[in-house]
């Protein structure tokens, strides 16, 4: 019997939660310490230079935004699970240097080690390999999902391991699951029947130029780029914040829950107007002007917990919309052929980002004060503001994948040519190396039931 199409396999299911929960794990490092990391390297030999300790924070991202690409790459080579044990295995070592380090120096060396262990293509190519076409969306937005339970988490989780555990012991808890994530790859997920690249999500060699020459690709990823680095740049000033207005770390978690509910209730009216009344455009510049507003109340209002619990209120509310939405961007202005690459760029300037806020965020902290952090946040989000005013995207585009019989060159051109006559569809790619038809869609008017015909006589 033929599976279902619009629902997932048991195995599928099996495959998109294990890998989901790894993808998350890689996340869960980087954020977990975000909350507590300057507060604990204050004590650290080395820590009264905040330069250091932004290097220490951001050290991660910078790894992972170099070697992002390239470990993809080296998965097509030499498999998928391969690579996922030796980025598991780096990962876990770079937690155990960085949960003894007694200097700010060795945590950098931990945290650079952490970062090498990029298994993010890796995963996102096993997920491909796991899944069918018409279900692969499912998969790659429950990695999605994951990522925003694991920020969230992590905020409020942090302080209370500050407290029981102290930084060395989140350290080590992250290695220790790391090396438990070995198990969940070796004992839960699948082998993949046929391992083969896979243009809607990896990155090719040779799209590269054609994704860094698209203006509309650029802007979404100085996007990504600036807000990962304010998130990065904030957390070397806000802890600070909150402790000098009577909160202890252990204690931060008050203000970080309530804050984090409230974020995630105001996020979901703006993401359904986005998506369902077409207005991609105002919604996603309206989060970016709102993130900026957070910013300077960040500023004035410091000296005020309730103040400093509206500005992050305002900030993470911003973060939640626009993290959920440049995904979906990247997805609509991607060339088909191109998708994957401009993913995997998209995520090494993601991870750039975090780098570069960090440490840019603790050299300003160490000569100009903290002040001089939510400047630099402003002068970006700003930069951001004027770049997306000019964007151009359709909110109602979407991209649509279909499984395909083996097919000849020959076929698979005139179905080419077949599916671009369909109405409602802009531009469709039929690769026969991957029994796979990609087509950007415009949902309004999009006559499914017509390519589904077409495809049935393939």
């Amino acid at each position: 019997m033929q599976p279902d199409k619009d629902s997932m396999t048991p195995a599928e299911r099996r495959a998109s939660i294990g890998l989901a929960g790894i993808y998350g794990l890689r996340m869960l490092g980087l954020f977990i310490i975000l909350p507590v990391f300057a507060l604990y390297a204050e004590h650290l030999p080395g820590g009264d230079n905040k330069m250091l300790v932004g290097v220490a924070l951001g050290a991660y991202g910078l790894t992972q935004a170099i070697l992002q690409i390239p470990a993809g790459l080296m998965s097509d080579r030499y498999g998928r699970k391969p690579v996922i044990y030796i980025s598991l295995l780096l990962f876990a070592l770079g937690s155990l240097i960085a949960a003894f380090a007694h200097d700010i120096y060795w945590i950098i060396i931990g945290r650079v080690i952490q970062g090498s262990g990029a298994l993010n293509a890796a995963v996102m190519a096993l997920v491909a390999d796991l899944t069918r076409e018409e279900q692969r969306t499912k998969a790659m937005a429950l990695i999605g999902i994951t990522i925003g339970i694991t920020f969230s988490i992590s905020l409020v989780l942090s302080p209370l391991l500050y407290q029981a555990i102290g930084v060395p012991g989140i350290f080590a808890m992250t290695g220790v699951l790391a090396l438990l994530a070995m198990l969940v790859v070796a004992y839960v997920i699948p082998n993949p029947a046929i391992t083969r690249f896979h243009s809607d999500t990896e990155a090719s060699g040779k799209h590269l130029g054609e994704v860094l020459r698209n203006m509309d690709l650029l802007g979404l990823n100085f996007g990504i780029f600036t807000l990962h680095a304010i998130l990065m740049s904030v957390f070397m000033q806000v802890p600070s914040v909150l402790k000098n207005n009577g909160l202890e770390a252990a204690q931060h978690w008050h203000v970080y829950l309530p804050v984090l509910l409230l974020a995630f209730v105001l996020m979901v009216p703006p993401i359904f107007v986005a998506e369902k009344k077409a207005m991609m455009k105002q919604v996603f510049v309206g989060a970016i002007a709102l993130a900026a507003v957070g910013q300077l109340t960040l500023m004035l209002m410091q000296h005020s917990i309730w103040g400093m619990a509206a500005a992050l209120t305002m900030v993470f509310t911003a973060f939640n919309i626009l993290e959920a939405s440049l995904p979906s961007l990247i997805s609509k202005v991607a060339p088909l052929a191109a998708k994957g690459t401009a993913m995997g760029v998209y995520s090494s300037m993601q991870f750039f980002g975090a780098f570069v806020g960090a440490s840019v965020g603790g050299l300003l902290m160490q000569y100009f004060g903290g002040n001089a952090v939510f400047v630099f946040a402003l002068v970006l989000l700003l930069l951001w503001l004027a770049v997306a005013s000019t964007m151009q995207v359709s909110a109602a585009v979407r991209t649509r994948l279909y499984h395909l019989p083996e097919l000849d060159e020959a076929g698979s051109g005139t179905l080419q040519r077949q599916l671009a006559q369909v109405r409602g569809v802009h531009e469709v790619m039929v690769v026969a190396a991957e029994c796979m038809a990609c087509l950007k869609v415009d949902m309004q008017v999009f006559d499914e039931a017509a390519v589904e015909q077409l495809l049935k006589g393939a």
